[in-house]
């Protein structure tokens, strides 16, 4: 399990997080007759990962006698399959895109508020696709006639933190530079970027980083790299061709909660990404309030009997959407505080016009 190092401040040197190594390699039939999935192929050999080449296109044997147990099993596994056809079928995702398509599904951090707690089926496991190629080709369809396409790759996975299994993200950046109409957006809570630096992206790809409040981060975002970590590899893909990648690039602060001195600590986080931030660039920022369904609590207090995470029904609103379904928000008064807060301090330091939306 990837172990954060010590955080720091500032633009000095700091080092990288580990990598996440699975502790086995599962491919299927299906995936291993893709070029794409050879490709995975050699790079888990590469890094000596055990490799299990299953007879059958279907996985199994991940669930242990108990949930937590399934759970920690499952966490533990990369498995490469071909996605089924269901998967070229987009979906739109407002407001962080006009589209949304997915090179995995599965997560290898461990974030106490997991928002894939209840939306993923089965084991929490991270399947890779290895029919790229198909699913960057199937792309075109969807692409409108006038103006910009907008795809989000990162609903449903961190593309950075599996990328040097994977080489996918790389893949889909070279692809999007190749588009004149369509842009990628990707967000994470890794760090490592090299391989990304020197792509052809044209400016076509923007790159987000999740960042929180200490007792968020700190405490709750198992296995990631620090958020210190994470605002030192913005920089490096904002920074100019030559110093760096000259990518767009954003932050997304989420999961937004009114933890104990709130104001200051998130008006310090600010202040550590101006400062990483000193020299133009192309930056947003998106807001995203802390919220949860029954399933998703049900869920994440499986996955995580002892955790600090407040999941009080009794202290949010209910917020339900067109279909029946039901969400615990924070009350109207303190989501309004939230928000006129953000909206105050990053206008003050980077500009109103880099808050893309609040939610």
């Amino acid at each position: 399990m990837p172990v954060p190092v010590t955080e720091t401040t500032g633009n000095s040197a700091i080092a990288p997080s580990r990598l996440w190594l699975p502790e086995q390699v599962l491919f299927t039939p299906a995936a291993l007759a893709e070029p794409w999935g050879q490709q995975i192929l050699q790079r888990v050999e590469a890094l000596e990962l055990p490799v299990t080449k299953l007879r059958q296109n279907r996985i199994t044997g991940l669930r242990g006698e108990t949930e937590r147990e399934t759970y920690t099993r499952a966490k533990q596994t990369l498995a490469v399959v071909k996605a089924p056809a269901g998967q070229l079928k987009l979906s739109p995702i407002p407001p962080s895109a006009d589209w949304q398509f997915h090179l995995a599904q599965g997560c290898p951090a461990h974030c106490q508020y997991c928002y894939l707690a209840g939306s993923l089926q089965g084991p929490p496991m991270v399947r890779v696709y290895a029919n790229l190629p198909q699913i960057l080709e199937n792309l075109k369809r969807y692409e409108a006639d006038a103006g910009l396409t907008t795809y989000e790759v990162s609903c449903y996975t961190d593309p950075l933190g599996i990328e040097h299994l994977t080489g996918s993200l790389a893949e889909c950046i070279r692809y999007f530079g190749s588009r004149d109409r369509a842009r990628l957006r990707w967000v994470s809570k890794f760090d490592g970027v090299d391989s990304l630096l020197a792509l052809p992206h044209q400016g076509h790809t923007r790159c987000r980083f999740s960042i929180n409040a200490p007792a968020v981060s700190r405490f709750l975002e198992g296995g990631t790299a620090t958020v210190a970590q994470r605002i030192q590899a913005a920089r490096r893909l904002a920074l100019p061709v030559g110093q760096g990648g000259g990518y767009p690039i954003g932050f997304v602060i989420a999961p937004i909660m009114p933890v104990e001195n709130w104001q200051q600590a998130y008006g310090e986080l600010l202040d550590q990404v101006a400062a990483a931030l000193d020299f133009d660039c192309d930056l947003t920022f998106e807001l995203i309030s802390h919220r949860f369904t029954p399933g998703s609590k049900q869920v994440l207090q499986t996955w995580y009997p002892n955790s600090r995470l407040d999941l009080d029904e009794a202290s949010r609103s209910v917020k339900r959407n067109k279909f029946g379904g039901t969400k615990y928000v924070y009350p109207k008064n303190l989501m309004k505080a939230l928000r006129t807060f953000f909206e105050t301090e990053i206008d003050r330091r980077f500009g109103a016009s880099a808050i893309l939306y609040w939610t």
